[in-house]
């Protein structure tokens, strides 16, 4: 059986916290291992994420991981957020380093991940299960991929339980990079982040921004349905379909999806999984 779990995002509106709540009503029936919740660009949406926390624990019955990102963040306001998750019963928290906010010269008191998941295992033992990042297209902003290879080294070496991929379309991206850090000596399960394709346009600029290649075949075909949102839907969930199924019988040990507080496209893509 294949491990599945979901990422949302802390909504702002009346209407975005009605999307999530029929988003996570939708798919809580797939019995998911567990849900994160994003942080923010900069902890900017700091402020709903505890909230977001227990709205899925709470009404929807999901076991939930909070991103917590080190940007702009004092060594005692970290400690804070983890003894409320603790106290909220959360078991599970997924640690990055994060965007800069914008106008903040400081980023806080750690620079990296790595120094993020060590000092959540100073403080808070073998509480929290400890997720990082893992970039198979190698991070925009890393100097080469051997160097992004080691940063991966360094949040492992720390303490990482796990690690979530950005997303990507090309398996072998996958494949290789787990290659390459178990030559490393990395041992800890590598979960592929999956973006189900919701909105083509949107896509592309997502993945401009975050450096995931979309294969040049994908977009002349998505190009080719022209306006044909039916047909554009269809293609997009049977090209992800694809990507997990090879994903699996390769031996992955889980999907992440990248819901955007959207039921329907990740149900597209596990609907053909048949999971």
């Amino acid at each position: 059986m294949t491990a599945i779990s979901f990422e949302f995002f802390p909504p702002k509106t009346d209407d975005q916290r009605k999307q999530l709540h029929t988003a996570a009503h939708k798919l809580k029936g797939l019995t998911p291992e567990y849900a994160s919740v994003t942080f923010g660009a900069g902890g900017s949406t700091l402020s709903y994420t505890g909230e977001t926390v227990r709205q899925l624990r709470d009404r929807h019955g999901f076991s939930v991981a909070p991103h917590l990102s080190c940007m702009g963040g004092t060594r005692a306001e970290i400690a804070e957020l983890l003894d409320g998750y603790r106290q909220h019963g959360c078991r599970r928290i997924v640690a990055l380093r994060g965007d800069l906010p914008s106008g903040m010269a400081s980023p806080g008191d750690f620079r990296y991940a790595s120094e993020l998941v060590r000092f959540i295992r100073e403080h808070s033992g073998d509480h929290f299960h400890i997720e990082v990042a893992a970039y198979p297209e190698t991070h925009p902003q890393a100097n080469d991929a051997l160097a992004d290879l080691r940063h991966f080294k360094h949040k492992v070496d720390a303490g990482a339980d796990g690690a979530i991929t950005q997303y990507f379309f090309n398996a072998d991206a996958y494949f290789r990079f787990v290659e390459d850090v178990r030559r490393l000596g990395v041992t800890i399960p590598i979960v592929p982040g999956i973006m189900p394709i919701a909105n083509f346009t949107q896509l592309r600029r997502f993945s401009e921004a975050c450096g995931a290649e979309i294969p040049r075949w994908l977009t002349k075909r998505m190009q080719a349905h022209g306006d044909d949102a039916q047909a554009i839907r269809e293609l997009g969930a049977e090209a992800v379909a694809q990507l997990c199924r090879r994903l699996i019988e390769g031996g992955a040990p889980g999907l992440h999806f990248y819901t955007l507080n959207l039921a329907r496209p990740t149900l597209a893509v596990l609907d053909r999984l048949a999971l």
